[in-house]
């Protein structure tokens, strides 16, 4: 039974690409939301490892991958500093993606709480008038901090949830065509569940100790935003990922995790442009999109990755990504590393674009890290 979820799980990519090449070609219907940086890697684990994370092994960067794993960390407490220059492939120099989580494993009675900051610089921008005669200038940001909660629910399970404040200023109350500006700002929340489960697997030569994960995550679902007085207001990029992950000891100094998540939008296919309410958008999100279910199912992206672990000292990490090319045609491959030496670590990861001229072409992510164990 396990062998049979297995290969299916994994035969899974496979049947939403080649749906995906069924869909209409030439046309753009890529999902538009406020404030898009909530839904951006934020660490290089993850990074290196093609963005999955929703069931791997629980760290401080749960708080953005899958709250509810938080309970079940190893590690009674841990912080972490990431940095993303963002978007240098355009030449932008002054775009910058920062990220700091902390996780504090209290105990199995009493779960474990958390919090992050996540700041978003989008550089100077200037303001011009009708002539093109500058007017002003402002540096553009976003920010968000969350705090939450897990618990374990039985020895295997366990669940959290997150609440978060989100403000996004862009113009810095400027009067844009002819419209008078203000901070869009947000509240939201997350809710996740996080199952680990060690078996052994009885070959030859030896035993097989194997852990599997699985995840199930919703981010970011919270009320609208509004940048201006007219009443537009638009969809939080809410979003539901769901993965699993499988983690193979194959001897007392080397290991290989196996990782595959998938996501999709809880928005409306029309995204800004659709005029309903949250919890009506978030369950149209399922069957609204123009092309029917061939469609809805290329709303889906996806990704693999793995990891080999040296001894819990040194990793190298690999995968790939997938978006359909009329949602947002993100595909890429990502390369990483880490190293850590008693509670201190370090991991970088590398992007590189399968698209011709995508701005993602050559991200690069750091982290620092702190544990107490």
């Amino acid at each position: 039974m396990r062998k049979a979820i297995g290969v299916g799980a994994l035969i899974v990519p496979y049947l939403l690409w080649a749906q995906a090449q069924s869909t209409p070609s030439g046309q753009i219907r890529a999902i538009t939301t406020a404030v898009p940086f909530l839904l951006i890697c934020p660490d290089a684990r993850s990074g290196g490892m093609a963005e999955t994370g929703v069931a791997l092994q629980p760290s401080m960067y749960s708080m953005h991958w899958n709250v509810g794993a938080l309970a079940l960390m190893p590690e009674r407490m841990g912080i972490a500093f990431s940095y993303t220059p963002w978007l240098r492939a355009l030449g932008i120099g002054d775009i910058n993606h920062l990220y700091v989580p902390y996780a504090w494993n209290i105990s199995e009675k009493a779960g474990a709480i958390g919090a992050s900051l996540t700041f978003f610089s989008l550089g100077k921008i200037e303001f011009t008038d009708n002539a093109g005669i500058k007017t002003g200038e402002f540096d553009a940001n976003e920010f968000t901090f969350s705090g939450g909660y897990s618990h374990i629910i039985t020895n295997n399970l366990s669940a959290g949830v997150a609440l978060k404040y989100i403000q996004s200023n862009l113009t810095g109350a400027t009067t844009v065509g002819g419209l008078s500006t203000q901070p869009g700002r947000s509240v939201a929340g997350d809710l996740g569940f996080f199952y680990q489960k060690d078996f052994t697997l009885k070959v030859n030569p030896q035993p097989l100790p194997l852990t599997l994960r699985w995840g199930v995550h919703m981010s970011n679902i919270g009320a609208k935003m509004a940048y201006t007085s007219s009443g537009q207001k638009d969809f939080l990029p809410g979003n539901l990922r769901v993965g699993y992950s499988l983690s193979l000891k194959l001897d007392d100094f080397n290991s290989l995790t196996l990782a595959n998540d998938y996501n999709k939008l809880l928005v409306p296919s029309a995204g800004g442009a659709a005029q309903v309410a949250l919890l009506e958008g978030m369950f149209k999100s399922f069957g609204d999109a123009p092309g029917g279910w061939r469609e809805e199912l290329s709303e889906v992206y996806w990704s693999l990755a793995a990891e080999y672990d040296y001894n819990r000292i040194f990793r190298v990490r690999g995968g790939f990504f997938y978006e359909d090319p009329m949602k947002g045609n993100r595909r890429f491959a990502t390369l990483g590393a880490g190293l850590s030496f008693r509670q201190v670590g370090l991991d970088v990861a590398y992007l590189t674009s399968l698209v011709q001229n995508h701005p993602l072409q050559n991200t690069l992510r750091f982290s620092l890290y702190y544990l107490w164990r």
